[in-house]
């Protein structure tokens, strides 16, 4: 494990404790959320990827799983990347 992944995996933990969340993310699912927000960022724009993680993270709330709230996303995020909106 890099040092850099260690501070995230040390930070994920720390920030969970304090928003009072039982969770324990593997490395998958790390990679699965940062792919995402790098796909939004780059297919969409910018300011997407801390919003659309974010809603991803609202769908696993409700009891979606991390796989295929990221992946539905990342497949929307793409999508829009291939067919800019004209508005």
């Amino acid at each position: 494990m890099t040092e850099e992944t260690r501070t995230l995996f040390l930070w994920m933990a720390e920030l969970s404790d304090t928003l009072g969340l039982d969770m324990d993310l593997d490395e998958d699912s790390v990679h699965a959320v940062l792919d995402l927000a790098r796909d939004a960022a780059h297919h969409v724009t910018r300011p997407a990827a801390p919003l659309t993680t974010f809603l991803a993270g609202v769908a696993v709330g409700r009891g979606a799983s991390i796989g295929s709230a990221t992946a539905s996303a990342t497949q929307l995020a793409l999508t829009k990347g291939e067919h800019p909106s004209t508005s």
